[in-house]
Protein backbone atom coordinates (compact mmCIF):
# COMPACT_ATOMS: atom_id res chain seq x y z
CA UNK A 1 0.00 0.00 0.00
CA UNK A 2 0.85 3.47 -0.10
CA UNK A 3 3.38 5.69 2.15
CA UNK A 4 0.68 8.15 3.67
CA UNK A 5 -2.83 7.81 5.71
CA UNK A 6 -5.85 10.02 5.03
CA UNK A 7 -7.11 12.18 7.58
CA UNK A 8 -9.86 10.29 9.80
CA UNK A 9 -13.29 11.31 8.94
CA UNK A 10 -15.81 13.16 11.76
CA UNK A 11 -19.59 12.07 12.27
CA UNK A 12 -21.74 14.83 11.00
CA UNK A 13 -25.59 14.97 11.43
CA UNK A 14 -27.53 13.46 8.34
CA UNK A 15 -28.69 16.67 7.17
CA UNK A 16 -25.62 18.71 7.75
CA UNK A 17 -23.20 16.02 6.09
CA UNK A 18 -25.90 16.09 3.34
CA UNK A 19 -25.22 20.41 2.59
CA UNK A 20 -21.97 19.87 3.15
CA UNK A 21 -21.52 16.98 0.33
CA UNK A 22 -19.06 17.59 -1.89
CA UNK A 23 -21.35 15.85 -4.63
CA UNK A 24 -23.94 18.30 -4.22
CA UNK A 25 -21.33 21.46 -4.60
CA UNK A 26 -20.61 19.76 -7.78
CA UNK A 27 -23.84 19.58 -8.87
CA UNK A 28 -24.85 23.00 -7.89
CA UNK A 29 -22.32 24.35 -9.56
CA UNK A 30 -23.17 22.89 -12.67
CA UNK A 31 -26.59 23.40 -12.15
CA UNK A 32 -25.67 27.45 -11.60
CA UNK A 33 -23.57 27.45 -14.94
CA UNK A 34 -26.15 25.99 -16.86
CA UNK A 35 -28.39 28.66 -15.92
CA UNK A 36 -25.45 31.21 -16.77
CA UNK A 37 -25.85 29.79 -20.26
CA UNK A 38 -29.47 30.88 -20.91
CA UNK A 39 -28.47 34.69 -20.66
CA UNK A 40 -26.41 36.95 -23.02
CA UNK A 41 -23.41 37.30 -21.41
CA UNK A 42 -20.84 39.71 -23.24
CA UNK A 43 -17.17 39.38 -22.64
CA UNK A 44 -14.39 40.99 -23.33
CA UNK A 45 -12.17 40.03 -26.36
CA UNK A 46 -9.02 38.79 -26.11
CA UNK A 47 -5.88 37.46 -28.43
CA UNK A 48 -6.60 34.80 -30.80
CA UNK A 49 -10.44 35.04 -30.24
CA UNK A 50 -11.12 33.45 -33.98
CA UNK A 51 -9.55 30.15 -32.60
CA UNK A 52 -13.17 29.89 -31.42
CA UNK A 53 -14.88 30.25 -34.75
CA UNK A 54 -13.83 26.81 -35.31
CA UNK A 55 -16.18 25.35 -33.48
CA UNK A 56 -19.23 27.65 -34.68
CA UNK A 57 -17.98 25.97 -38.13
CA UNK A 58 -17.60 22.48 -36.98
CA UNK A 59 -21.35 22.62 -34.75
CA UNK A 60 -23.11 24.15 -38.10
CA UNK A 61 -21.71 21.24 -40.09
CA UNK A 62 -22.71 18.72 -37.47
CA UNK A 63 -25.90 20.29 -37.72
CA UNK A 64 -25.56 19.46 -41.54
CA UNK A 65 -25.26 15.92 -40.91
CA UNK A 66 -21.43 16.23 -41.13
CA UNK A 67 -18.96 13.58 -39.10
CA UNK A 68 -15.37 15.22 -37.62
CA UNK A 69 -12.69 13.19 -39.83
CA UNK A 70 -15.10 11.72 -42.52
CA UNK A 71 -17.10 14.52 -43.48
CA UNK A 72 -14.04 17.11 -42.86
CA UNK A 73 -10.52 17.96 -41.35
CA UNK A 74 -10.26 18.71 -37.99
CA UNK A 75 -7.04 19.74 -36.22
CA UNK A 76 -8.58 17.57 -33.01
CA UNK A 77 -10.76 14.86 -31.94
CA UNK A 78 -14.49 15.15 -32.37
CA UNK A 79 -15.60 15.17 -28.91
CA UNK A 80 -15.35 18.96 -28.22
CA UNK A 81 -17.27 19.58 -31.34
CA UNK A 82 -19.84 17.13 -30.34
CA UNK A 83 -20.47 18.84 -26.89
CA UNK A 84 -20.32 22.35 -28.30
CA UNK A 85 -22.82 21.41 -30.75
CA UNK A 86 -25.22 20.04 -27.98
CA UNK A 87 -24.87 22.74 -26.15
CA UNK A 88 -25.36 25.51 -28.80
CA UNK A 89 -28.58 23.60 -29.40
CA UNK A 90 -29.70 23.56 -25.40
CA UNK A 91 -28.49 27.26 -24.74
CA UNK A 92 -28.74 29.04 -28.33
CA UNK A 93 -28.36 32.71 -27.26
CA UNK A 94 -25.52 31.60 -24.75
CA UNK A 95 -21.60 33.01 -25.33
CA UNK A 96 -19.93 30.09 -27.29
CA UNK A 97 -16.69 30.33 -25.88
CA UNK A 98 -18.18 29.58 -22.46
CA UNK A 99 -20.00 26.60 -23.79
CA UNK A 100 -17.21 25.34 -24.87
CA UNK A 101 -15.69 24.89 -21.72
CA UNK A 102 -18.95 24.60 -19.69
CA UNK A 103 -19.50 21.55 -22.30
CA UNK A 104 -17.12 19.51 -21.41
CA UNK A 105 -18.68 19.03 -17.68
CA UNK A 106 -21.09 16.60 -19.45
CA UNK A 107 -17.83 14.48 -19.39
CA UNK A 108 -15.94 15.60 -16.46
CA UNK A 109 -18.30 16.08 -13.35
CA UNK A 110 -19.82 12.83 -13.77
CA UNK A 111 -16.56 11.50 -13.65
CA UNK A 112 -15.06 13.14 -11.15
CA UNK A 113 -18.12 13.06 -8.72
CA UNK A 114 -17.48 9.07 -8.76
CA UNK A 115 -13.81 9.90 -7.40
CA UNK A 116 -15.20 12.42 -4.84
CA UNK A 117 -17.73 10.02 -3.56
CA UNK A 118 -15.10 7.29 -3.09
CA UNK A 119 -12.84 9.87 -1.49
CA UNK A 120 -15.72 10.94 0.51
CA UNK A 121 -16.13 7.85 2.46
CA UNK A 122 -12.81 8.34 3.96
CA UNK A 123 -11.77 11.79 4.40
CA UNK A 124 -14.45 14.52 3.02
CA UNK A 125 -11.65 17.54 3.41
CA UNK A 126 -9.36 15.55 1.83
CA UNK A 127 -12.97 15.16 -1.06
CA UNK A 128 -13.36 18.77 -1.24
CA UNK A 129 -9.12 19.45 -1.86
CA UNK A 130 -9.93 17.75 -4.75
CA UNK A 131 -13.00 18.94 -5.69
CA UNK A 132 -12.56 22.40 -5.42
CA UNK A 133 -9.58 22.77 -8.13
CA UNK A 134 -11.19 20.82 -10.59
CA UNK A 135 -14.09 23.44 -9.99
CA UNK A 136 -11.54 26.41 -10.35
CA UNK A 137 -10.00 25.10 -13.10
CA UNK A 138 -13.17 24.29 -15.07
CA UNK A 139 -15.45 27.34 -14.67
CA UNK A 140 -12.51 29.78 -15.41
CA UNK A 141 -11.94 30.09 -19.25
CA UNK A 142 -8.37 31.48 -19.12
CA UNK A 143 -5.06 30.10 -19.89
CA UNK A 144 -2.10 30.42 -17.80
CA UNK A 145 0.13 31.69 -20.45
CA UNK A 146 -0.09 35.83 -21.32
CA UNK A 147 0.03 37.12 -24.71
CA UNK A 148 -1.12 40.07 -24.89
CA UNK A 149 -1.02 43.71 -22.46
CA UNK A 150 -4.90 44.43 -22.13
CA UNK A 151 -7.49 41.96 -20.72
CA UNK A 152 -9.43 39.43 -22.37
CA UNK A 153 -11.12 35.94 -22.57
CA UNK A 154 -8.75 33.45 -23.83
CA UNK A 155 -10.67 31.61 -27.05
CA UNK A 156 -7.56 29.80 -27.88
CA UNK A 157 -6.21 27.06 -26.43
CA UNK A 158 -9.81 25.73 -25.79
CA UNK A 159 -8.89 21.77 -26.65
CA UNK A 160 -5.63 22.14 -24.90
CA UNK A 161 -8.05 23.04 -21.66
CA UNK A 162 -9.88 20.30 -22.13
CA UNK A 163 -7.32 17.96 -22.07
CA UNK A 164 -5.68 19.66 -18.98
CA UNK A 165 -8.88 19.04 -17.12
CA UNK A 166 -9.55 15.59 -18.36
CA UNK A 167 -6.15 14.84 -17.13
CA UNK A 168 -6.79 15.95 -13.68
CA UNK A 169 -9.74 13.61 -13.47
CA UNK A 170 -7.44 11.07 -14.33
CA UNK A 171 -4.91 11.93 -12.05
CA UNK A 172 -6.96 11.91 -9.11
CA UNK A 173 -9.10 8.86 -9.56
CA UNK A 174 -5.59 6.86 -10.64
CA UNK A 175 -4.12 8.47 -7.08
CA UNK A 176 -7.07 8.23 -4.82
CA UNK A 177 -9.36 5.84 -6.08
CA UNK A 178 -9.71 2.53 -4.32
CA UNK A 179 -13.02 1.08 -5.67
CA UNK A 180 -12.57 -1.23 -8.72
CA UNK A 181 -15.42 -0.38 -10.39
CA UNK A 182 -15.31 3.27 -9.97
CA UNK A 183 -11.79 3.36 -10.37
CA UNK A 184 -11.95 1.30 -13.72
CA UNK A 185 -15.19 3.60 -15.16
CA UNK A 186 -13.23 7.03 -14.35
CA UNK A 187 -9.86 5.31 -16.50
CA UNK A 188 -12.17 4.22 -19.22
CA UNK A 189 -13.91 7.19 -19.07
CA UNK A 190 -11.46 9.93 -19.32
CA UNK A 191 -8.86 7.70 -21.84
CA UNK A 192 -12.01 7.16 -24.51
CA UNK A 193 -12.66 11.26 -23.95
CA UNK A 194 -8.68 12.06 -23.96
CA UNK A 195 -8.69 10.33 -27.18
CA UNK A 196 -11.77 11.69 -28.90
CA UNK A 197 -10.33 15.04 -27.41
CA UNK A 198 -6.71 15.07 -28.73
CA UNK A 199 -4.52 12.69 -29.47
CA UNK A 200 -1.31 13.97 -26.74
CA UNK A 201 -3.78 14.14 -24.12
CA UNK A 202 -4.83 10.13 -24.79
CA UNK A 203 -0.58 9.78 -24.75
CA UNK A 204 0.20 11.22 -21.74
CA UNK A 205 -3.07 9.50 -19.78
CA UNK A 206 -1.77 6.29 -21.22
CA UNK A 207 1.81 6.84 -19.50
CA UNK A 208 -0.28 7.75 -16.45
CA UNK A 209 -1.93 4.70 -16.41
CA UNK A 210 1.04 2.63 -17.13
CA UNK A 211 2.94 4.62 -14.07
CA UNK A 212 -0.13 3.47 -11.44
CA UNK A 213 -0.16 -0.05 -13.00
CA UNK A 214 3.45 -0.60 -11.98
CA UNK A 215 2.94 1.49 -9.17
CA UNK A 216 0.17 -0.76 -7.76
CA UNK A 217 -2.03 1.77 -7.63
CA UNK A 218 -4.46 0.20 -10.64
CA UNK A 219 -4.96 -3.78 -10.78
CA UNK A 220 -4.03 -5.87 -14.30
CA UNK A 221 -7.97 -7.44 -14.30
CA UNK A 222 -8.83 -3.24 -13.81
CA UNK A 223 -6.76 -1.93 -16.17
CA UNK A 224 -7.68 -4.87 -18.71
CA UNK A 225 -11.30 -4.08 -18.34
CA UNK A 226 -10.74 -0.45 -19.09
CA UNK A 227 -8.95 -0.72 -22.02
CA UNK A 228 -11.74 -3.39 -23.44
CA UNK A 229 -14.18 -0.58 -22.31
CA UNK A 230 -12.71 1.95 -24.75
CA UNK A 231 -11.83 -0.44 -27.41
CA UNK A 232 -15.46 -1.18 -27.04
CA UNK A 233 -17.00 2.04 -27.39
CA UNK A 234 -14.25 3.20 -30.78
CA UNK A 235 -15.41 0.27 -32.27
CA UNK A 236 -18.82 1.55 -32.12
CA UNK A 237 -18.37 4.50 -33.12
CA UNK A 238 -16.42 3.29 -35.72
CA UNK A 239 -19.02 1.33 -36.84
CA UNK A 240 -22.00 3.71 -37.01
CA UNK A 241 -19.59 6.25 -37.75
CA UNK A 242 -16.48 5.33 -39.66
CA UNK A 243 -15.09 8.27 -36.96
CA UNK A 244 -12.07 6.57 -35.57
CA UNK A 245 -10.57 5.09 -38.65
CA UNK A 246 -11.01 8.60 -40.40
CA UNK A 247 -9.34 10.46 -37.23
CA UNK A 248 -6.81 8.16 -37.26
CA UNK A 249 -5.57 9.15 -40.77
CA UNK A 250 -6.06 12.47 -39.94
CA UNK A 251 -3.45 12.01 -37.46
CA UNK A 252 -1.58 10.53 -39.85
CA UNK A 253 -1.70 13.48 -41.94
CA UNK A 254 -0.96 16.07 -39.13
CA UNK A 255 2.14 14.49 -37.62
CA UNK A 256 3.52 14.17 -41.54
CA UNK A 257 2.75 17.89 -41.35
CA UNK A 258 4.64 18.99 -38.46
CA UNK A 259 7.16 15.96 -38.35
CA UNK A 260 10.70 16.67 -36.75
CA UNK A 261 11.80 18.65 -33.78
CA UNK A 262 10.39 17.14 -30.93
CA UNK A 263 13.00 17.00 -28.62
CA UNK A 264 13.44 20.74 -29.26
CA UNK A 265 9.53 20.72 -28.32
CA UNK A 266 10.35 19.49 -24.80
CA UNK A 267 13.20 22.29 -24.11
CA UNK A 268 10.45 24.85 -25.29
CA UNK A 269 7.79 23.58 -23.42
CA UNK A 270 10.19 23.16 -20.39
CA UNK A 271 11.48 26.93 -20.66
CA UNK A 272 8.14 28.37 -21.41
CA UNK A 273 6.89 26.48 -18.00
CA UNK A 274 10.23 27.38 -15.99
CA UNK A 275 8.30 28.40 -13.16
CA UNK A 276 6.43 25.06 -12.54
CA UNK A 277 8.16 22.40 -13.85
CA UNK A 278 11.62 22.84 -12.70
CA UNK A 279 10.12 23.23 -8.62
CA UNK A 280 7.87 19.89 -9.95
CA UNK A 281 10.54 17.87 -11.00
CA UNK A 282 13.02 19.52 -7.54
CA UNK A 283 9.87 18.51 -5.67
CA UNK A 284 9.73 15.55 -7.16
CA UNK A 285 13.74 14.36 -6.32
CA UNK A 286 13.48 15.82 -2.85
CA UNK A 287 10.75 13.59 -1.68
CA UNK A 288 12.40 10.05 -3.44
CA UNK A 289 15.76 11.60 -1.73
CA UNK A 290 14.14 11.90 1.54
CA UNK A 291 12.42 8.36 1.53
CA UNK A 292 15.19 6.45 0.18
CA UNK A 293 16.34 5.35 3.08
CA UNK A 294 12.99 3.50 4.24
CA UNK A 295 12.62 2.31 0.46
CA UNK A 296 15.85 0.81 0.38
CA UNK A 297 14.67 -1.42 3.71
CA UNK A 298 11.62 -2.71 2.28
CA UNK A 299 13.02 -3.27 -1.09
CA UNK A 300 15.62 -5.89 0.82
CA UNK A 301 12.64 -7.18 2.89
CA UNK A 302 10.85 -7.93 -0.31
CA UNK A 303 13.86 -9.28 -2.04
CA UNK A 304 11.77 -12.79 -2.37
CA UNK A 305 8.69 -11.29 -3.51
CA UNK A 306 7.21 -10.74 -6.92
CA UNK A 307 8.26 -8.82 -8.92
CA UNK A 308 5.22 -6.68 -9.70
CA UNK A 309 4.71 -6.67 -5.87
CA UNK A 310 8.70 -5.13 -5.46
CA UNK A 311 8.00 -2.14 -8.30
CA UNK A 312 4.81 -1.09 -6.34
CA UNK A 313 7.03 -0.75 -3.42
CA UNK A 314 9.49 0.78 -5.52
CA UNK A 315 6.98 3.44 -7.60
CA UNK A 316 4.13 4.20 -5.46
CA UNK A 317 5.94 6.94 -3.51
CA UNK A 318 4.66 10.70 -3.48
CA UNK A 319 8.01 11.73 -5.31
CA UNK A 320 7.85 8.99 -8.06
CA UNK A 321 4.08 10.24 -8.65
CA UNK A 322 4.93 13.77 -9.06
CA UNK A 323 7.75 13.22 -11.46
CA UNK A 324 5.37 10.86 -13.58
CA UNK A 325 2.57 13.36 -13.39
CA UNK A 326 5.25 16.16 -14.49
CA UNK A 327 6.83 14.34 -17.48
CA UNK A 328 3.04 13.91 -18.45
CA UNK A 329 2.00 17.09 -18.22
CA UNK A 330 5.34 18.20 -20.09
CA UNK A 331 4.30 16.19 -23.28
CA UNK A 332 1.21 17.18 -23.65
CA UNK A 333 2.62 20.81 -23.08
CA UNK A 334 4.86 19.68 -26.20
CA UNK A 335 1.55 20.48 -28.50
CA UNK A 336 0.02 23.40 -27.38
CA UNK A 337 -0.10 27.34 -27.32
CA UNK A 338 -2.38 28.12 -24.63
CA UNK A 339 -3.63 25.88 -21.60
CA UNK A 340 -4.46 25.10 -17.76
CA UNK A 341 -0.45 24.04 -17.13
CA UNK A 342 0.28 20.78 -15.33
CA UNK A 343 -2.42 20.71 -13.41
CA UNK A 344 -2.58 17.01 -13.50
CA UNK A 345 0.42 17.52 -11.16
CA UNK A 346 -2.35 18.63 -8.31
CA UNK A 347 -3.59 15.54 -7.23
CA UNK A 348 -0.26 14.26 -6.57
CA UNK A 349 1.16 17.20 -4.65
CA UNK A 350 -1.94 16.51 -2.33
CA UNK A 351 -1.00 13.43 -1.68
CA UNK A 352 2.61 14.67 -1.22
CA UNK A 353 1.73 16.86 1.38
CA UNK A 354 -0.61 14.12 3.36
CA UNK A 355 3.43 12.61 3.79
CA UNK A 356 4.82 15.73 4.48
CA UNK A 357 4.68 15.10 8.52
CA UNK A 358 7.14 11.82 7.88
CA UNK A 359 10.02 14.14 7.02
CA UNK A 360 12.06 16.15 9.51
CA UNK A 361 12.14 19.54 9.63
CA UNK A 362 13.99 20.87 6.73
CA UNK A 363 13.26 18.71 4.11
CA UNK A 364 9.30 19.61 5.19
CA UNK A 365 9.80 23.30 4.87
CA UNK A 366 11.35 22.61 1.62
CA UNK A 367 9.10 20.47 0.20
CA UNK A 368 6.41 22.67 1.50
CA UNK A 369 7.81 25.43 -0.32
CA UNK A 370 8.41 23.29 -3.83
CA UNK A 371 5.19 22.26 -3.73
CA UNK A 372 3.28 25.57 -3.28
CA UNK A 373 5.88 26.65 -6.23
CA UNK A 374 4.22 23.94 -8.43
CA UNK A 375 0.55 24.14 -7.83
CA UNK A 376 0.55 28.55 -6.94
CA UNK A 377 1.67 29.79 -10.58
CA UNK A 378 -1.36 28.68 -12.82
CA UNK A 379 -3.95 29.45 -10.41
CA UNK A 380 -2.55 32.87 -9.88
CA UNK A 381 -2.27 33.53 -13.00
CA UNK A 382 -5.58 32.58 -14.20
CA UNK A 383 -7.02 34.36 -11.02
CA UNK A 384 -5.33 37.68 -11.59
CA UNK A 385 -6.91 37.68 -14.91
CA UNK A 386 -9.95 36.78 -14.10
CA UNK A 387 -9.94 39.78 -11.83
CA UNK A 388 -8.91 42.09 -14.27
CA UNK A 389 -11.74 40.78 -16.62
CA UNK A 390 -14.20 41.33 -14.24
CA UNK A 391 -13.40 44.94 -13.53
CA UNK A 392 -12.90 45.45 -17.67
CA UNK A 393 -16.65 46.24 -18.35
CA UNK A 394 -16.24 49.32 -16.55
CA UNK A 395 -14.15 50.79 -19.49
CA UNK A 396 -14.40 48.28 -22.47
CA UNK A 397 -17.98 48.61 -24.92
CA UNK A 398 -19.44 46.15 -26.47
CA UNK A 399 -18.81 45.67 -30.26
CA UNK A 400 -21.78 46.60 -32.33
CA UNK A 401 -23.10 44.75 -35.12
CA UNK A 402 -25.79 43.65 -36.91
CA UNK A 403 -25.30 39.96 -38.32
CA UNK A 404 -22.82 38.19 -36.12
CA UNK A 405 -25.26 37.11 -33.25
CA UNK A 406 -23.49 35.59 -30.27
CA UNK A 407 -20.26 35.36 -32.30
CA UNK A 408 -20.18 39.26 -31.67
CA UNK A 409 -20.70 39.13 -27.81
CA UNK A 410 -17.62 41.21 -27.04
CA UNK A 411 -16.11 44.42 -25.78
CA UNK A 412 -13.25 46.35 -25.90
CA UNK A 413 -11.51 49.16 -25.40
CA UNK A 414 -13.25 51.98 -27.28
CA UNK A 415 -10.04 53.28 -28.51
CA UNK A 416 -9.53 49.83 -29.94
CA UNK A 417 -12.41 49.95 -31.60
CA UNK A 418 -12.42 53.24 -33.17
CA UNK A 419 -8.97 51.32 -34.20
CA UNK A 420 -10.80 48.97 -36.10
CA UNK A 421 -13.28 51.16 -38.12
CA UNK A 422 -9.97 53.13 -39.26
CA UNK A 423 -8.05 50.02 -40.25
CA UNK A 424 -10.65 49.21 -42.27
CA UNK A 425 -10.77 52.73 -44.30
CA UNK A 426 -7.14 52.54 -44.62
CA UNK A 427 -6.86 49.22 -45.93
CA UNK A 428 -9.93 50.32 -48.79
CA UNK A 429 -7.90 53.27 -49.54
CA UNK A 430 -4.32 51.78 -49.76
CA UNK A 431 -5.15 48.39 -51.45
CA UNK A 432 -2.14 48.68 -53.54
CA UNK A 433 -0.13 49.10 -50.67
CA UNK A 434 -1.43 46.36 -49.13
CA UNK A 435 -1.14 44.29 -52.11
CA UNK A 436 2.50 44.94 -52.21
CA UNK A 437 2.76 43.55 -48.32
CA UNK A 438 0.74 40.18 -49.58
CA UNK A 439 3.06 39.76 -52.60
CA UNK A 440 5.99 39.65 -49.84
CA UNK A 441 4.12 36.85 -47.74
CA UNK A 442 4.09 39.05 -44.82
CA UNK A 443 1.19 40.84 -42.84
CA UNK A 444 1.04 44.16 -41.08
CA UNK A 445 1.99 42.94 -37.68
CA UNK A 446 4.40 40.03 -37.17
CA UNK A 447 2.07 38.64 -34.74
CA UNK A 448 -1.00 39.95 -36.27
CA UNK A 449 -3.22 37.05 -34.62
CA UNK A 450 -2.35 37.72 -30.80
CA UNK A 451 -3.85 41.38 -31.32
CA UNK A 452 -7.24 42.03 -30.24
CA UNK A 453 -7.72 44.96 -32.62
CA UNK A 454 -7.17 42.45 -35.53
CA UNK A 455 -10.16 39.95 -34.31
CA UNK A 456 -12.16 43.41 -33.89
CA UNK A 457 -11.51 44.25 -37.16
CA UNK A 458 -12.36 40.70 -38.72
CA UNK A 459 -15.84 41.04 -36.75
CA UNK A 460 -16.16 44.81 -38.65
CA UNK A 461 -15.51 42.67 -41.84
CA UNK A 462 -17.41 39.43 -41.31
CA UNK A 463 -20.53 41.57 -40.50
CA UNK A 464 -19.88 44.10 -43.65
CA UNK A 465 -19.35 40.40 -45.71
CA UNK A 466 -22.70 38.82 -44.67
CA UNK A 467 -24.93 41.96 -45.78
CA UNK A 468 -22.91 42.14 -48.89
CA UNK A 469 -23.69 38.78 -50.03
CA UNK A 470 -27.60 39.52 -49.16
CA UNK A 471 -27.15 41.73 -51.65
CA UNK A 472 -25.49 40.25 -54.09
CA UNK A 473 -28.14 37.14 -53.83
CA UNK A 474 -30.88 39.94 -54.19
CA UNK A 475 -28.92 41.89 -57.49
CA UNK A 476 -28.68 38.32 -59.59
CA UNK A 477 -31.35 36.50 -57.93
CA UNK A 478 -29.17 33.92 -56.54
CA UNK A 479 -28.93 31.23 -53.94
CA UNK A 480 -25.62 30.62 -52.60
CA UNK A 481 -26.07 27.09 -50.61
CA UNK A 482 -21.89 26.46 -49.73
CA UNK A 483 -20.08 28.96 -48.46
CA UNK A 484 -16.57 28.69 -48.12
CA UNK A 485 -14.00 31.49 -46.57
CA UNK A 486 -10.39 30.94 -47.95
CA UNK A 487 -9.27 32.04 -44.45
CA UNK A 488 -8.15 30.30 -41.21
CA UNK A 489 -12.03 30.25 -40.30
CA UNK A 490 -15.22 30.37 -42.08
CA UNK A 491 -18.07 31.63 -39.67
CA UNK A 492 -20.03 32.43 -42.49
CA UNK A 493 -22.04 29.16 -42.99
CA UNK A 494 -23.21 29.36 -38.81
CA UNK A 495 -24.02 32.77 -39.65
CA UNK A 496 -26.08 33.20 -43.02
CA UNK A 497 -27.57 29.33 -42.10
CA UNK A 498 -26.03 27.65 -45.05
CA UNK A 499 -23.68 24.66 -45.77
CA UNK A 500 -20.45 24.77 -45.23
CA UNK A 501 -17.65 22.76 -47.97
CA UNK A 502 -16.69 19.25 -47.18
CA UNK A 503 -13.48 17.89 -47.36
CA UNK A 504 -11.35 20.77 -45.83
CA UNK A 505 -9.79 21.80 -43.35
CA UNK A 506 -11.69 23.56 -40.82
CA UNK A 507 -8.87 25.98 -38.56
CA UNK A 508 -7.08 26.48 -42.25
CA UNK A 509 -3.42 27.01 -41.37
CA UNK A 510 -1.45 26.45 -44.88
CA UNK A 511 1.68 25.70 -42.77
CA UNK A 512 0.51 23.26 -39.86
CA UNK A 513 -3.32 21.98 -40.56
CA UNK A 514 -3.92 21.86 -44.50
CA UNK A 515 -3.10 18.34 -45.78
CA UNK A 516 -2.43 17.93 -49.33
CA UNK A 517 -5.67 18.60 -51.40
CA UNK A 518 -7.48 14.93 -52.98
CA UNK A 519 -10.04 14.38 -55.92
CA UNK A 520 -12.63 14.81 -52.39
CA UNK A 521 -11.62 18.14 -51.86
CA UNK A 522 -11.07 19.37 -55.55
CA UNK A 523 -15.10 17.93 -56.48
CA UNK A 524 -16.44 19.62 -53.01
CA UNK A 525 -14.32 23.06 -54.13
CA UNK A 526 -15.77 22.85 -57.36
CA UNK A 527 -19.08 22.22 -56.02
CA UNK A 528 -19.35 25.62 -53.67
CA UNK A 529 -21.30 28.60 -55.00
CA UNK A 530 -19.81 30.43 -53.17
CA UNK A 531 -15.90 31.24 -51.98
CA UNK A 532 -14.87 34.27 -50.15
CA UNK A 533 -11.63 35.59 -50.04
CA UNK A 534 -10.46 38.57 -47.36
CA UNK A 535 -8.50 40.94 -48.54
CA UNK A 536 -8.80 42.82 -45.06
CA UNK A 537 -7.19 42.51 -42.88
CA UNK A 538 -4.48 41.76 -44.67
CA UNK A 539 -2.66 37.92 -44.41
CA UNK A 540 -0.16 36.31 -46.19
CA UNK A 541 -1.60 33.13 -45.54
CA UNK A 542 -4.68 33.58 -47.08
CA UNK A 543 -2.94 34.39 -50.45
CA UNK A 544 -1.38 30.94 -49.98
CA UNK A 545 -4.82 29.31 -49.94
CA UNK A 546 -6.21 30.99 -52.47
CA UNK A 547 -2.82 29.83 -54.25
CA UNK A 548 -3.38 26.39 -53.30
CA UNK A 549 -7.42 26.03 -53.83
CA UNK A 550 -6.93 28.03 -57.09
CA UNK A 551 -6.87 25.18 -59.64
CA UNK A 552 -10.11 24.14 -58.28
CA UNK A 553 -11.75 27.79 -58.83
CA UNK A 554 -11.91 27.47 -63.17
CA UNK A 555 -15.70 27.43 -63.17
CA UNK A 556 -16.07 30.12 -61.22
CA UNK A 557 -15.85 33.84 -61.58
CA UNK A 558 -14.46 36.68 -59.61
CA UNK A 559 -16.26 39.61 -58.06
CA UNK A 560 -15.41 41.95 -55.85
CA UNK A 561 -17.89 42.10 -53.26
CA UNK A 562 -16.93 44.88 -51.23
CA UNK A 563 -13.24 46.83 -50.71
CA UNK A 564 -12.16 43.97 -48.02
CA UNK A 565 -14.03 41.08 -49.86
CA UNK A 566 -13.50 39.09 -53.30
CA UNK A 567 -16.29 36.28 -54.35
CA UNK A 568 -15.48 33.52 -56.24
CA UNK A 569 -19.21 32.55 -57.64
CA UNK A 570 -19.59 29.11 -58.99
CA UNK A 571 -20.95 29.29 -63.08
CA UNK A 572 -24.42 27.71 -63.77
CA UNK A 573 -26.30 28.33 -60.53
CA UNK A 574 -29.75 28.46 -60.73
CA UNK A 575 -32.05 31.71 -59.99
CA UNK A 576 -33.49 31.32 -56.91
CA UNK A 577 -37.11 30.54 -57.20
Amino acid sequence: MSDFSLPRKRGLAPGLRLALSPGLVLALTVAALAALLTRRIVLPLGPMYWDLYIYLDAANRIFDGQVPSVDFFPPVGPLGYWLFAAGMKLFPTAHPLLVVDWSLLAVTAPLMALVVADVDRRSRPLAFALLLPFLFFSVLPYNKEVYYSYVGIDGYGLYNRQGDRLLYVLAAGLIFSRGAWRGGIVIAGTMLALFLTKITGFIAGGCLCAFALAAGRVRPRVAIGSALAVLAALLGLELRFGVVSAYLKDIEQLVAINEGGLVGRFFQAASIHFDVFVPCMALAAVLVLASRASLLRRWRRLAMAPLRLRLAVLFDRPGFWIGACGLAGLFFETQNTGSQVFILVWPAVLRASLALRDLRRPGALLAAALAAATVLPTPIGILARAARTMVAPSRYVPLDTDNLGVLGLVSQRGLMIDRADKMLALYARHGETFDDMRREGVSPSFALTLEPDFHLTYLKAVDQAVDAVRLLEMAEGLHFETIMNLNFVNPFPWLLGRHATKHISIGADPERTIPPPNAETAAAIRATDLLLYPKCPVMAANAELLALYRPFLDQHRRVELTPCWDAYLRSGLKLQP
